[in-house]
């Protein structure tokens, strides 16, 4: 199994940007998949974004166009762009592993989009 850390989460005003970083702790390149789930206040938990090893990316419509995942294998790390952040982005955004059907899970990191 894998350890997963998240960090960069933080407060951000409606409209901004922010990235959120997955660090593993170890190589990535035999993962089959990695994504980002979130739960937001009051909330059901909600698939986010899944990039698989060969760096097909696929995205929830609900953030399709303004989020962006990808890895950087050299560093062991999976990223979430999240640009045009809106209220509703609001969550704790947990990272996930997936190799060969044994998925591991970050803790989570809060995102809080408020003016």
């Amino acid at each position: 199994q894998v350890q997963l850390v998240e960090s960069g989460g933080g407060l951000v005003q409606p409209g901004g940007s922010l990235r959120v970083s997955c660090e593993a702790s170890r190589s990535i390149s035999s993962i089959n998949a990695m994504g980002w789930f979130r739960q937001g206040p009051g909330k059901a938990r909600e698939w986010v974004a899944t990039i698989t090893q060969s760096g097909s990316t696929t995205y929830a419509d609900s953030v399709k166009g303004r989020f962006t995942t990808s890895t950087d294998k050299a560093k062991n790390t999976m990223y979430l762009q999240m640009n045009s952040l809106k209220p509703d982005d609001t969550a704790v955004y947990q990272c996930y592993a997936n190799k060969g059907g044994v998925v591991s899970w970050g803790q989570g990191t809060q995102v809080t989009v408020s003016s």
